[in-house]
């Protein structure tokens, strides 16, 4: 596909829809499908750039594992540091980690205790916000650290599971796509 044919709605039309995945009556949202083309890549990678490119971004953290794919470019057109927050036992050095509700169960996260300062201006990225269970695990890790300026994206929002009221409004969120 074009970069100039791509917009919103082309990128809305990319992801396919898993139903029962992970677990029964979930309806998975795919972004491998979309991230596959060249196209739409891009196209995401821009956009987000584009929001966050005159914020003083530092680090952006990508949360395991699809916030690395859009994470990490997105931390290399800003000019920053790339942090990955990961499941437990997949970092080598000492973590702090934080334990959550995800929508089908709990889980625990955790980030390298020196992978932030507090004077680090931090992205938050990750593919999707359901629940909001990650992405407040992630933030009280940023906030264990002491980073004081922070935001967070997604790539993808279900308004209907309502994440997002479940962040702190100190937190400015955008989300690319919103289903």
């Amino acid at each position: 596909m074009d970069s100039k044919q791509i917009g919103i709605e082309e990128v809305k039309s990319s992801i396919r829809d898993v139903i029962d995945f992970p677990k029964e009556g979930i309806v998975f949202k795919d972004i491998t499908t979309a991230i596959k083309d060249p196209a739409v890549f891009k196209y995401c990678v821009d956009q987000l750039y584009n929001y966050y490119k005159d914020k003083g971004i530092t680090k952006v953290i990508g949360i395991e594992s699809r916030g690395f794919i859009l994470g990490s470019a997105l931390a290399y057109r800003l000019n920053a540091g790339f942090v990955p927050i990961r499941k437990p036992g997949k970092l080598p050095a000492d973590t702090i980690q934080q334990s959550y509700d995800l929508e089908y169960g709990t889980d625990t996260i955790e980030i390298h205790e020196d992978a932030l300062s507090n004077d680090d201006t931090v992205l938050i990225h990750d593919d999707l916000l359901a629940t909001g269970g990650t992405v407040c695990a992630a933030t009280s890790l940023v906030e264990k650290i002491g980073v004081t300026k922070t935001y967070i994206n997604f790539m993808v929002e279900l308004d209907f599971l309502k994440g997002r009221e479940r962040l702190d409004e100190k937190y400015e969120v955008y989300s690319l796509l919103r289903f």
